[in-house]
């Protein structure tokens, strides 16, 4: 018997199986694997091939067990190499199995649990009377990790379901007139969706552990660049007159692409602000290398690779005596404001390990400078218009949810792509190895039952080596994973998608100093 993905407790860091009234073994986490060894491997091993108590059988127990209703008991069990360990065991009744058989979930904990068994005709309240404040921190223990599992299934699932959504409402949003008359219904389906994605990404992070806190996927800071400016355009002041200078070959960036937008809009705001309905906002993007540590006034620079995003206005400036105050939290010139924009932007900027700069000459000009850390590996920058989305490559894309594939499906196939699919890791490596198309691209989802997303890549990295991956989950955050691997999180939009095929599709490898 192996670990078992289905199972609720797989994820759990202690030991716990599902063994029915016979005594035989259904389901077992990878905790248990781990401690119990090779003999968790094969079909129908009994309770009695781990059990190391000496004066009740696992047969005797479970009898007494269902008479007197036991929740936390100590039991000693003998693990691979022979060793004997007293867990407190707590166990609970669960579903029936397909054949009727009654079961029961034993879940393991290592802490020290005084004997409390009462004998098997004491009545039931005598468990009360011997509990102890370690029992009962255990139990409030297992209560709030079912509470984060079941936190960290709904949001899962509540993911899932959000990325068909958000996927078919942007494609077709990207696909009628702005005159259309559906398109505002449209536009609120697709804002109702992203605040319910907000509202479980919430869920998820009360459900994550803090080693699989969320990290930032390499990408290309000129499309988020773009994407602010049309924003602007559209919205803000479209009367103003722009600038759009975007180095073709942007060094790759690790960031979080919603909050460094907002940073960006902020920046632009107070520009848009400055100017008072005209003039010329211009926006740079350029690779930076530093040999030696540097400090652009309020940005300390240590040697590296850097992007370098300036933003510049031909505005009102900022007074001197102003200047060194800009990122001051709660300090404004504007009446009624917070003063929080400029220095939410520093906070995310620094969060991001960059910098940011501003230079200014009182009725003259404005620049603002954000240094982003980089690796010299360069993004093929070809704009981000739906034009410049389409391809032609063959791309495999993996997940055990119908739904999502006929998402992807639909929305890559739409512009231009071949996709071939697949509902799990075994069947993507047959498609790999049949040889029957050359594929190009995968995109993988990393909580998958019997082969993981993990899994599949080592194993398209052993039989495939070079070919890129992307990995998506509406929960799962590894930060290996986006080391090597590009992360696209669960929902996303079509562009969102799009966007992140194309980047893969066009990075090149690293350059050699």
């Amino acid at each position: 018997m192996k670990s078992d993905s289905s199972f609720p407790l797989e994820s759990a860091g202690w030991p716990a199986f599902v063994v029915e009234a016979g005594g035989v073994l259904r389901h077992a986490n990878a905790a248990a694997v781990e401690f119990f060894g090779p003999k968790l491997e094969g079909d129908g091993l009994m309770l009695s091939a781990l059990w190391a108590e000496e004066g009740e059988s696992a047969d005797q127990f479970i009898t007494r067990w269902e008479r007197s209703s036991h929740a936390m008991v100590p039991i000693k069990f003998r693990g691979k190499g022979g060793v004997a360990v007293t867990f407190s065991t707590y166990v609970c009744a669960a579903r029936a199995g397909l054949n009727g058989q009654k079961r029961f979930v034993f879940q393991l904990f290592k802490e020290h649990v005084p004997a409390i068994t009462p004998l098997p005709d004491a009545p039931p309240d005598a468990l009360a009377d011997a509990r102890t404040p370690v029992v009962e921190a255990l139990a409030h223990k297992q209560k709030l990790d079912c509470a984060m599992q079941l936190a960290r299934t709904v949001a899962l699932d509540f993911n899932n379901a959000l990325t068909g959504v958000l996927g078919h409402t942007s494609l077709v949003l990207g696909r009628i007139e702005w005159d259309h008359p559906c398109r505002a219904s449209l536009v609120e389906v697709e804002k109702s969706a992203q605040r319910a994605a907000e509202i479980t990404n919430q869920l998820a992070a009360f459900s994550r552990q803090e080693k699989e806190a969320p990290g930032h996927a390499a990408g290309n800071l000129n499309a988020v660049l773009r994407r602010v400016v049309d924003s602007s355009n559209k919205d803000k002041a479209p009367q103003l007159t722009w600038s759009l200078q975007l180095e073709h070959q942007l060094y790759a960036v690790k960031f979080d692409e919603g909050k460094l937008q907002q940073a960006f809009a902020k920046i632009v705001d107070n520009a848009v602000e400055a100017l008072s309905g005209a003039g010329c906002i211009g926006i740079s993007s350029r690779n930076l290398d530093i040999t030696e540590p540097t400090q652009d006034r309020t940005a300390q620079l240590q040697p590296g690779s850097y992007v370098c995003v300036e933003f510049t206005d031909d505005g009102r400036g900022i007074a001197p005596e102003v200047l060194p105050k800009v990122f001051e939290p709660f300090f404004s010139t504007k009446q009624g404001h917070r003063g929080l924009g400029l220095a939410w932007v520093y906070g995310i900027v620094t969060n991001h390990r960059g910098g940011v700069a501003i230079s200014s000459q009182p009725g003259q000009w404005t620049s603002v400078r954000v240094y982003l850390p980089a690796s010299r590996k360069r993004v093929t920058d070809t704009g981000t218009g739906n034009t410049e989305l389409i391809g032609n490559k063959t791309i495999l894309m993996v997940d055990d949810e119908e739904l999502l594939l006929s998402t992807g499906q639909a929305i890559l196939s739409a512009f231009g792509y071949r996709v071939v699919t697949a509902n799990s890791g075994a069947k993507a490596l047959e498609v790999l190895m049949q040889g029957d198309q050359e594929i190009d691209l995968v995109i993988t989802d990393l909580v998958m039952p019997q082969m993981s997303g993990r899994e599949l890549i080592e194993q398209i990295q052993l039989r495939v080596p070079g070919l890129p991956v992307i990995c998506t989950s509406g929960y799962m955050r590894s930060s290996d994973a986006e080391e090597h691997q590009n992360y696209l999180p669960k929902p996303f939009t079509s562009q969102e998608l799009l966007r992140r095929v194309k980047m893969v599709l066009e990075t090149e490898p690293d350059e050699q100093p």
